[in-house]
């Protein structure tokens, strides 16, 4: 399914750049030019980082 059809970028692009390091929506945009046109599926890329990078593991800090 494509996420960006101003650039026929597919999903499973999106999510392989993502993959590969990008964490924003200008970083996506940088690798594979998903977001740059119209604009109209930078929510779904957003969801889509949020989707990779799961759940925050992270332990919260201790004053």
């Amino acid at each position: 399914m494509y996420v960006c059809i101003c650039n026929y970028v597919r999903e499973r692009e999106v999510r392989a750049v993502i993959r590969d390091g990008a964490r924003t929506e200008e970083e996506v945009g940088d690798a594979c030019g998903a977001g740059t046109g119209c604009g109209s599926c930078l929510d779904r890329i957003c969801e889509l980082i949020e989707d990779e990078e799961g759940p925050d593991t992270r332990m919260p800090f201790a004053a």
